[in-house]
């Protein structure tokens, strides 16, 4: 067997084994009822939950707990999953963008359930996009 053949088959034998062990840590997408299952059957992978922050009549976010001047890094705030559960949300970790954590139209929270209440470690935040199309007048 030629050399570079060796290398070929070495090459894509580090290609797999990367493949597999990032595939392992890859965390799926639920709702709250789901991972409040799995935390209570003993299952300690991260989760994606995607909600929306709730509002009140005038449209406004409500239940945001978050004093930097208090603890910088402690956040917590209802979100509403797409089955309209309701559960707060604690982070310890808060985004460095806290002015657009209350514009964002969804939020994916990653974590679990710690304790029965659920903790994220990360927040992403999609936003109203500028670059939508709007009707040019």
């Amino acid at each position: 067997m030629k050399i570079s053949h060796l290398i070929g088959i070495v090459v894509i034998a580090i290609a797999i084994g990367i493949i597999v062990s990032s595939a392992g840590n890859a965390s799926q997408y639920v709702n709250f009822k789901t991972a409040k299952t799995m935390a209570t059957n003993g299952e300690t992978d991260k989760v994606h939950i995607v909600g929306e922050l709730t509002k009140n009549e005038a449209k406004e976010v409500v239940g945001v707990e978050y004093e930097p001047l208090r603890d910088a890094n402690y956040l917590s705030f209802t979100l509403i999953d797409e089955n309209k559960e309701i559960q707060k949300v604690v982070c310890y970790n808060p985004p460095p963008a806290m002015q657009d954590f209350k514009k964002s139209e969804k939020v994916v929270v990653i974590g679990k359930y710690q304790n029965g209440v659920f903790v994220a470690s990360e927040i992403l935040m999609k936003c109203p996009s500028k670059y939508e199309e709007k009707e040019l007048k």
